[in-house]
Formats: C-alpha cells, sequence, structure tokens
C-alpha cells in the first residue's frame, strides 16, 4: 500500500467487475492506487469491494457511452485508464454469424476504446498520464471462430498508436500502451475459445491448452499490467506488448 509520503493516484479500470479486469483492480488496489471500477454488473462489482474495501470504488456504468466517459473522466482526474472492457464473441464460423453476432465486438469493445482514448485526448488527462488498451492476440494471428473479434482487437491497438501520436502532436505527455493477452482457458471468454478450437482442430481441451503453457492467468495479468503502470518509459512512442504466461513482451 501506499505509505504516507505518496500521493494516492487514480485509475479507472473498465470491465472491471471479473476475470482480467477483477485482477488487474485488485493489484491496483494493493499497490496503492484508488480504482474506479466501471462494469455493468452491480452485484460483481460490490462482490469486489468487499474484497478490495474503501479503495475500490464500484461504479455501476456503460463503458461504451461516450458520456460515461467524459463524465468519469472529469470527475474522477486519473493519471491511469486501463480499457478493458468487452463483449464476448459469438463461437461459430464466419458463414454462421449474423452481421450482429459479427459485429459484436466492434460495437462494444472498440466503440468504448474509442470514445475513452478520445475523451482522454480532449479532456486531457495529467501529463505522464497513461492509457493502457487491452487488445488481444488474435489481433495478430486472427481468430475464425470469432466473427469480427480478431479485427476489433486490432482496431484497439491502431487507437492506442493514433493516440500516441495525436498526445505528442499536442504536446500532452498522455503515455498509451496496448497489450495483447494471449488465449487462456483461465478466463470464461477465453475457456469458450480454447473449446472451440480444440474441437475444430479434433483435439481434447486439456492438449489443445497444453500447447498454451505456462497459462496466461488473470493474476499474471494484474501483475503486469500494475508493473507496466510503474514504468514512465518514453512519452512519446506508443508502446505495444504481447502478454503470456512469461509476462509481458514488447512487440518489434
Amino acid at each position: 500500500m501506499s505509505s504516507p509520503e505518496q500521493p494516492i493516484t487514480t485509475a479507472v479500470v473498465t470491465g472491471a467487475s471479473r476475470g482480467f479486469g477483477a485482477a488487474i483492480a485488485a493489484a491496483l488496489v494493493n499497490r496503492g492506487h484508488r480504482v474506479v471500477g466501471v462494469a455493468r454488473s452491480a452485484e460483481a462489482l460490490a462482490d469486489l469491494r468487499r474484497e478490495l474495501g474503501a479503495m475500490f470504488v464500484p461504479t455501476v456504468a456503460d463503458a461504451t457511452d461516450a458520456e460515461t466517459a467524459r463524465t468519469l473522466i472529469e470527475h474522477h482526474q486519473p493519471t491511469l485508464l486501463v480499457l478493458n472492457a468487452g463483449a464476448t464473441p459469438a463461437v461459430r464460423p464466419v458463414h454462421e454469424q449474423s452481421w450482429e453476432s459479427f459485429s459484436r465486438n466492434w460495437q462494444v469493445d472498440t466503440q468504448h476504446a474509442f470514445h475513452w482514448i478520445r475523451a482522454a485526448l480532449r479532456h486531457p488527462l495529467a501529463p505522464n498520464s497513461l492509457v493502457v488498451a487491452m487488445s488481444s492476440g488474435a489481433a495478430l494471428r486472427g481468430s475464425p471462430l470469432s466473427g469480427g473479434y480478431a479485427g476489433a482487437k486490432a482496431m484497439i491497438r491502431f487507437l492506442a498508436s493514433y493516440a500516441a501520436d495525436e498526445s505528442r502532436r499536442a504536446a500532452l505527455a498522455i503515455r498509451f500502451a496496448a497489450v495483447l493477452p494471449q488465449i487462456t482457458p483461465a478466463t470464461e471468454l477465453g475457456a469458450a475459445g480454447v473449446a472451440a478450437y480444440a474441437e475444430r482442430q479434433g483435439i481434447d481441451t486439456a492438449t489443445f491448452a497444453a500447447a498454451l503453457e505456462p497459462l496466461l492467468t488473470p493474476a499474471i495479468v494484474g501483475a503486469e499490467i500494475a508493473r507496466l503502470c510503474e514504468d514512465t518509459g518514453n512519452l512519446d512512442e506508443p508502446r505495444e506488448y504481447q502478454l503470456t504466461g512469461h509476462g509481458l513482451h514488447a512487440l518489434a
């Protein structure tokens, strides 16, 4: 926790009620940050509040709403944004998708990242603030059983890069990083994907998951994102990382 000499900083984490988001919130609270956790599930946020204590501020809201992004940034004045909210994709091949299921992650994951990144630049966040945009390893390799998921996550990666350039051009000194986690059966979303791809390859889920070892867990994600937040780095350069069970690895 923070010592009396350390000022308490505020972080906003979207999609904070479960999985990676809850783990990131917990890791940041444990390092002395006040964390505003944004999600739609009041019950799950309340459970997390009981676990993490008063340094966690549950906020029931739709992270895809532009006004939510603007008002929460203005009210809480965060120096850290972790953009983690996302929808579970429809797991089926492209010819069995509807346009609505195919575009689901564009409407949730990408739209939410767009609104929050836009608000971070327009408010703007304080110099040396950090915005971490959670993308996916699917942005590099595709995801043929997840509709538009891979493209939506690739766009989040691009958005972080575009925003870093605009921050540099306007001398805002806001840092942006895109993080691309590896698929993992350790989350509800990842478990569904692992099961689907194992079936597609004609193998069992344990065999498929063994190829991913060491598995990425929410605890690893929380620890690595918290560590990333403490690394000032180069303010003028967008940073991109793959995240596996071995931790963060900078993309070339």
